[in-house]
């Protein structure tokens, strides 16, 4: 059944089953004693199979039928056997009528030997990939994970396209069925991509195949593209809809993934929205998936309304004050509303399992559709030389009436009159397209008198001219059977693939980490006599709100420090001097310290800041000299740095008692540096002076238009530098604007046509059309700061924007149209034309003709520079991070230090 070579590729690609080499090997080194414990001698001499040979042998033999005959497809035609079986007996059972689902099965059977369920099964999935067969009744609903109704309330018949691309008995090769009563395809001529189509997933023993569907007028535009040479490029297309991101599909090679979302949008601020499911999921499963995050506590839900009939609908209720836009990340993060999907394209080749590439796929099943259009060729051009030699044959037979011969009336039996037709045609060989057989004399013979009778030369000239011209088209086209073939996939394009647009989004996935995402639902508690923090410890000192996946960064007076993860309950030590939530890859959040380096003196100062630590290991602040202590510490979650006072021990000879230091005058350090010498002397108490500011200044935030959301890493679109107040302003095509802060979990729309830092002094101008006043409109007018959604195109939701421009001195050019179109054209300079209003003010009505178009000019006019001296001076600091030491003189007395926390040495 499975050649030897077939076994060992499988086993070396996927199942880890030994080889018959192997198992040989291995049986080699046994000691040669041991040989008699594999016969057992029987009392009539006749030796018993092994139990390793068994296993051998017939696992083999078991693991390549299921390989070979049940999980996996061909290449060929892209179908399982069970799919070829089917679509096999429909063809046959065809009549254009719908067939009992229940007759279809007790069909098929005659050709797939492991019952109805299978067959049933099967033609369900069939029928719900909407593409090879015509479904009738209520057949499941992929959106929901329904099942079909029973096989004898449903039909099926084959969809146009399957009887158009995927039948020919004269292009099919066949084997004989099961039990030898009947023949079956070996793989059916299939001509277009259908295992990319419709995709496929099965399971084997050893390996398996997982093939993603891919869009219809694609898959015939890249299949015209690399007949002619070009290259392409695929990517999956689902029937449940959503985004798709394609960063590492990887061809659809092994090893690569996708990832793939549920469509969420906003029905109002306490209300959700998924309108299409991720790939392979149900509506179903997507609710108790969410159910369970809600459950955990990684999201916070009021309920979940299912309600989805042709459409995926969902909502999602939101409880009291919870934010939506977290929300949405949240669900991304914690439920099925965000999967990864690994693709593995293995397929049945020269009867062996292969593993490919989607592009080789698609490569390999055009050149099989062109092989088989010229086969289909070859066989109609064949049929047709034989119709137009038989169809000359018949006309000179009847024109010179060869049958009214004497010596054929008279001849004295068939050979001689067979003979004697052969001699009256010889002077019309050079009419015929090929030698004249007896067979064909015979079949002249078999002419009846009434068409004799009916014949008609001119009709017998026409059907021969037409026959000769079918031949010579058939002849260019297999001369050109790269643009005949470029053809057929543009035929099939346009003849179906209006049927099959594109359902999945293609976009870029931000990357959405859990800890930022997860709802703050438990609370961090901490004993500090008996050194014990957690969430459980409800009656002591309550520290912060937390997720139980959260990391807790702890540090304690001796200068030590480590990150732990929340737990019920969790001893830490007694002499804890901070706790709080830690947050990897932090930058903003500056440590300033103040510590006794030894059990005296010296006392230096850093800023620092922790971006990533190993958890659960001991780090240390200080240089970890024995004795050494922190003295004061803050922690800033935005770089503040605060001025402190020093007050010292009293000593003689000493002329300074007390002196402010203010820490935005020192670097932020590497957490590990030594930091900046703050004085020899003896110091008695460290107290905050004054609170300082951020010294890592606004900020800088990106826009993404890819994924849609803002960053802090550089991509996209800059915003500008934000300080705490600021806010960004969203403009949308329709009118609507609103503001908002600048922090990273805002979600925006697809048709925001502005998202910039928010300028309540820009005037900004408009082109509108005003849907009650039906004229086209111009106004300039500021933006208002509000978080509520406004429209500044009014209240009619006809009334529609046509330009939108930030520019100082605007030109709008107006060319009339309609009846007015003689007019011409009219240029309006803005500032000119209207003074800056409010946006609810209606504007200026630009004409009383009819309007073609309009759009913006460029501006000939500028507003004048700033004086140097005007513009905004520069920060005064400068932040630097440096992990690298640097000796400190006695002399480094540093001055300005943020101080939130007094410590009393005494």
């Amino acid at each position: 059944m499975f050649p030897e070579d077939i076994i060992d590729d499988v086993n070396n690609e996927e199942d880890g089953i030994s080889s018959e080499n192997e198992v040989n090997e291995k049986e080699e080194d046994n000691d040669q004693s041991s040989h008699s414990e594999y016969k057992v001698p029987l009392k009539d001499t006749e030796s018993q199979l092994h139990l390793s040979g068994m296993y051998q042998n017939w696992f083999l033999d078991y693991a390549s039928y299921v390989i070979l005959e049940r999980a996996v497809p061909h290449i060929a035609d892209g179908l399982k056997p069970v799919q070829r079986r089917i679509l096999h007996s429909m063809k046959r059972m065809d009549d254009g009528r719908y067939n009992k689902v229940a007759n279809i099965i007790g069909h098929t059977m005659q050709f797939h030997p492991h019952g109805d369920a299978s067959i049933g099964d099967a033609l369900v999935q069939l029928g719900q990939k909407d593409l090879m067969v015509d479904c009738q009744g209520n057949w499941g609903n992929i959106l929901t994970g329904d099942g079909a109704a029973a096989p004898r309330y449903i039909e099926a018949r084959l969809s146009k396209f399957a009887v158009e691309v995927a039948f020919n008995h004269k292009t099919t090769e066949w084997k004989p069925s099961y039990d030898g009563r009947n023949k079956e395809p070996i793989t059916l001529p299939i001509k277009f991509p259908l295992l990319l189509a419709q995709g496929v997933e099965g399971i084997a023993v050893g390996l398996s195949s997982k093939i993603l569907p891919h869009n219809f007028n694609e898959l015939c535009d890249a299949s015209i593209s690399y007949l002619n040479g070009e290259e392409f490029i695929l990517y999956p297309d689902f029937q449940t809809g959503g985004y798709i991101d394609v960063a590492r599909y990887n061809d659809g090679e092994r090893g690569g993934a996708v990832k793939v979302r549920a469509k969420i949008s906003k029905l109002d601020n306490k209300t959700l929205v998924i309108t299409d499911s991720p790939y392979g999921r149900t509506t179903s499963s997507l609710v108790e998936s969410i159910l369970k995050a809600n459950d955990k506590g990684k999201i916070k839900i009021r309920k979940v309304d299912d309600i989805t009939a042709s459409n995926v609908e969902i909502q999602i209720h939101l409880a009291p004050g919870v934010s939506s836009d977290k929300t949405i990340d949240a669900l991304y993060a914690f439920t099925d509303c965000e999967i990864s999907i690994s693709p593995n394209c293995c397929v049945i080749e020269d009867g062996k399992p292969h593993f490919l590439t989607v592009s080789n796929i698609l490569k390999r099943s055009t050149d099989k559709t062109l092989e088989l259009l010229k086969w289909e060729l070859e066989i109609h051009k064949s049929e047709l030389e034989e119709s137009l030699h038989f169809s000359s044959l018949e006309k000179i037979f009847i024109e010179e009436r060869i049958y009214k011969d004497k010596q054929f009336e008279e001849a004295p039996n068939m050979d001689a009159a067979v003979a004697h037709i052969a001699k009256r045609l010889l002077p019309f060989t050079k009419l015929f397209i090929r030698e004249v057989t007896n067979e064909d004399i015979l079949k002249l013979m078999e002419i009846k008198m009434g068409r004799i009778l009916k014949f008609n030369s001119d009709k017998a000239e026409e059907l021969i001219a037409r026959y000769k011209a079918e031949i010579e088209e058939i002849e260019h086209n297999l001369a050109n059977i790269i643009d005949y073939t470029i053809s057929w996939f543009v035929m099939l394009k346009e003849k179906y693939g209006k049927d099959h647009p594109r359902m999945t989004e293609i976009r870029n996935f931000d990357t959405i980490v859990a800890a930022k995402v997860v709802e703050a639902n438990e609370k961090l508690y901490i004993n500090r006599e008996e050194g014990f923090i957690g969430t459980a410890l409800k009656k002591d000192e309550f520290i912060c709100n937390c997720s139980d996946i959260d990391d807790v960064i702890i540090f304690y007076k001796d200068g030590k420090y480590k990150v732990v993860k929340v737990s019920d309950k969790m001893f830490v030590g007694k002499n804890v001097l901070y706790v709080n939530i830690f947050k990897k890859n932090d930058k903003r959040t500056i440590y300033n310290v103040i510590y006794r380096h030894g059990k005296i003196t010296p006392y230096y100062m850093k800023r620092f800041a922790v971006t990533g630590v190993t958890r659960d290991k001991e780090y240390d602040v200080t240089m970890g000299e024995d004795g050494s202590k922190i003295v004061y510490f803050s922690a800033n979650p935005n770089g503040e740095a605060e001025t402190i006072r020093v007050l010292l021990k009293p000593r003689p000879r000493q002329k300074v008692q007390l002196f402010e230091k203010d820490f935005s005058e020192i670097a932020i350090k590497g957490r590990q540096s030594m930091g900046n010498l703050l004085t020899k002397a003896e110091v008695h108490k460290i107290t905050l002076r004054q609170k300082g500011k951020s010294t890592l200044g606004g900020r800088k935030v990106w826009y993404d238009p890819d994924v849609l959301r803002l960053n802090y890493d550089g991509r996209g679109q800059y915003l500008g530098e934000f300080q705490s107040d600021d806010q960004i302003l969203v403009v949308r095509d329709n009118g609507e604007f609103y503001t908002t802060n600048f922090d990273l979990s805002n979600h925006f729309e697809t048709n925001t046509i502005k998202i910039e830092k928010f300028d309540e002094h820009k005037v900004w101008t408009a082109v509108l059309y005003d849907a009650d006043q039906e004229y086209m409109y111009l106004k300039r007018f500021s933006f208002e700061a509000n978080n509520k959604v406004q429209n500044f195109l009014g209240d009619n939701a006809k009334s529609k924007l046509y330009i939108l421009s930030d520019i100082v001195y605007p030109r709008i050019e107006v060319a009339f149209g309609g009846n007015d179109s003689f007019r011409g054209t009219l240029e309006i300079d803005a500032e000119e034309f209207i003074a800056a209003k409010s946006f609810k003010a209606k504007g200026k009505r630009i004409s009383t003709y009819q309007i073609g178009v309009v759009r913006e000019l460029e501006p000939i006019r500028f507003p004048e520079k700033k004086d140097e001296e005007a513009e905004e001076e520069e920060s005064s600091f400068k932040i630097e991070i440096d992990d690298d030491d640097s000796p400190v003189s006695d002399t480094d007395v540093i001055d300005d230090m943020t101080g939130q926390q007094q410590i009393d040495f005494e």
